[in-house]
């Protein structure tokens, strides 16, 4: 984890002057609550699936809110990190630390606090399990997958494992066991990832090439591996979604749904991979994110 440079030292001994409802404000921005409530919402579609008995909701609550508190942890940390690199991007220099609404310090504690926090809570109120697979998620996300993102463009694939475990903290909350029904919904996260981050990375491919982040896009200008592996990591996210039913944790209407989202899906793919422009990226980012909570939705209703 890096040091506070002098610099930040002097600046948070003078900080900005801030109303508390604009502290407030901005600790929540360092949640990432977006990404919080993807990683949620992926979890609990785990715990509906792992469960094998009517929904046990105190047990449902602990593990959201302990998730929660997780992901909060971990974005937090991940914007402390990262507080140069986002400085120097249009999309991500208004964070509450490029613009001065709080002290690097303060970020740092807070982090660490909430992360602490949800481990324990985790471990309390839900099982071991849980409490160290998200540890897992933590400390790989944080000390392999963000300094890897200056260093090669592997960090995508490196990123993609810590990415996947939201299902999985949610299947070991329910049943404090690890079967292959949660390792096809990693399977499943991780391939959905690919498609994801590469359209994102190619609408900000300037962005990140002057941070220094080398995202497959910001390395190779042509686009060709980029549109190579958003078609082949969407057709085998199309193959993997289909074992749910075969697996017997979901049922046939499932299947039917998720052929239909994964043939749409795949056609934006290959649409976007044929020219890899900022709108057709854009289409193909709005299209990920429709199609992974659609996909776990209807997994769920049918299971």
């Amino acid at each position: 984890m890096e040091f506070i440079t002098p610099a930040e030292e002097t600046a948070e001994l003078s900080p900005q002057s801030l109303s508390f409802g604009s502290k407030l404000a901005a600790y929540l921005d360092l949640t990432k609550p977006r990404i919080t409530f993807l990683v949620v919402l992926s979890a609990l579609a785990g715990f509906a699936l792992g469960s094998t008995s009517p929904v046990n909701w105190l047990l449902l609550f602990h593990t959201a809110f302990g998730i929660a508190l997780l992901s909060s942890g971990i974005g937090t940390l991940n914007q402390y990190l990262e507080r140069h690199a986002d400085a120097l991007m249009e999309r991500t220099k208004i964070r509450p630390l490029p613009m001065g609404r709080l002290s690097p310090r303060n970020a740092l504690w807070f982090g660490v606090a909430l992360s602490v926090i949800a481990e324990v809570y985790l471990a309390w109120f839900v099982n071991t399990l849980t409490a160290v697979s998200g540890f897992m998620a933590l400390t790989s996300y944080l000390f392999l997958y963000t300094p890897l993102k200056t260093r090669t463009h592997w960090c995508t694939f490196v990123g993609a494992f810590p990415g996947a475990l939201p299902p999985l903290l949610g299947w070991t909350a329910a049943r404090n066991s690890v079967g292959v029904e949660p390792l096809v919904l990693i399977g499943i996260m991780f391939l959905w990832q690919f498609p994801h981050f590469h359209a994102i990375a190619t609408m900000y491919r300037e962005d990140y090439a002057r941070a220094g982040i080398r995202m497959l896009p910001v390395v190779e200008p042509d686009g060709r591996s980029t549109a190579r592996q958003i078609v082949g990591y969407t057709l085998a996210l199309v193959l993997v979604s289909l074992l749910p039913t075969f697996l017997k944790f979901s049922g046939w209407i499932y299947l039917i749904g998720a052929m239909v989202l994964g043939a749409a899906f795949l056609y934006v793919s290959i649409l976007t991979a044929r020219e890899m422009t900022r709108e057709n990226s854009r289409f193909l980012l709005k299209a990920s994110v429709l199609y992974l909570p659609l996909l776990l939705g209807l997994m769920v209703l049918n299971r």
